[in-house]
């Protein structure tokens, strides 16, 4: 891995929107497709990270080496067609297409991943959603161990799913095309999004991971948790957001078997309420002691590693 930057015993937390994570033993950062393929064929089992805005990581670090993709950003515009490396961030990406007076992206104005994170997950806001403007997805195939691209149709994406989530496939980039709008319209949308989220997500000073469950179908997770009153659970370390309550708050110096605990209990209180297991948006990923592993077995139905 000769010339490819990479860390040892790096302190995760340093890089995840919850600020929490213990040591990896060896983080990898490619600049480009070349690096990052020389990485996934030379290392066991890496661990794929974008912005690491949609993850809980383990207090406990991770033996499994790491590979985060956030310099791999390169952005070009043709025409109405935009491609992109998987490192690229939602919001830079928005503000670039708005400079080029196109349409389609604004709905990641406010969105702190990466368009490898936004693809796994078919994110989406406003009505809007990446799987709307994707017409070529770059992917490495394991299987096949090679690079293979995939179109829109093929990616199987559906409310926060995509092909992605088999293991099958990693996101290297992708392909666009958006729609050629006024300037002062796609500002618009993009002002009346992050006003949106001001209103209802905590701040950066409240450390989080987004959305901490998916909706159920023809419902809301927020309204859900709302109504069965999980905004009362107010820890030392852990808080569930008073303006919304599918977001937890990171107080400060919180673990990650502190949220395991707390998305549990708010899971467990719709489930009791409303007979509706809600399903966990946000994953773990790392060590675990024995307690989280009792946790993730409730919570997500099985380990996540």
């Amino acid at each position: 891995m000769n010339n490819i930057e990479c860390k040892e015993n790096y302190e995760i937390k340093n890089l995840t929107s919850f600020k929490i994570g213990g040591l990896v033993e060896k983080i990898y950062f490619p600049k480009n497709q070349t690096e990052f393929l020389k990485l996934i064929r030379g290392l066991n089992n890496p661990i794929i990270l974008g912005n690491c805005s949609n993850v809980l990581f383990s207090s406990q670090g991770c033996r499994r080496p790491i590979i985060c993709t956030t310099k791999m950003c390169n952005i070009e515009f043709r025409g109405t067609k935009v491609l992109v490396d998987c490192g690229v961030k939602g919001p830079l990406l928005s503000q670039k297409a708005h400079e080029n007076r196109l349409s389609g992206f604004e709905f990641m104005i406010g969105f702190p991943g990466s368009i490898g994170g936004n693809l796994f997950m078919n994110a989406g806001a406003h009505n809007q959603s990446i799987s709307d403007t994707l017409t070529l997805a770059c992917l490495y195939d394991k299987e096949r161990d090679d690079i293979v691209y995939l179109s829109n149709k093929e990616m199987n994406f559906g409310y926060r799913q995509s092909i992605l989530q088999t293991g099958r496939y990693i996101a290297l980039g992708a392909e666009f095309d958006l729609k050629r709008e006024n300037p002062e319209v796609i500002k618009g949308l993009m002002d009346r999004n992050l006003e949106f989220r001001k209103n209802i997500q905590p701040p950066l000073t409240y450390p989080n991971a987004g959305s901490v469950f998916k909706n159920p179908e023809n419902d809301s997770a927020g309204r859900l948790l709302d109504k069965a009153g999980v905004k009362d659970y107010d820890f030392s370390r852990v808080a569930v957001w008073q303006k919304h309550a599918n977001f937890i708050i990171n107080k400060g110096e919180a673990t990650s078997e502190d949220v395991l605990e707390l998305m549990l209990l708010m899971q467990k209180k719709v489930k009791n309420t409303y007979t509706i297991e809600l399903i966990p948006e946000i994953r773990y990923i790392g060590d675990m002691n024995k307690h989280e592993e009792e946790i993730c077995q409730e919570l997500y139905k099985k380990i996540q590693k």
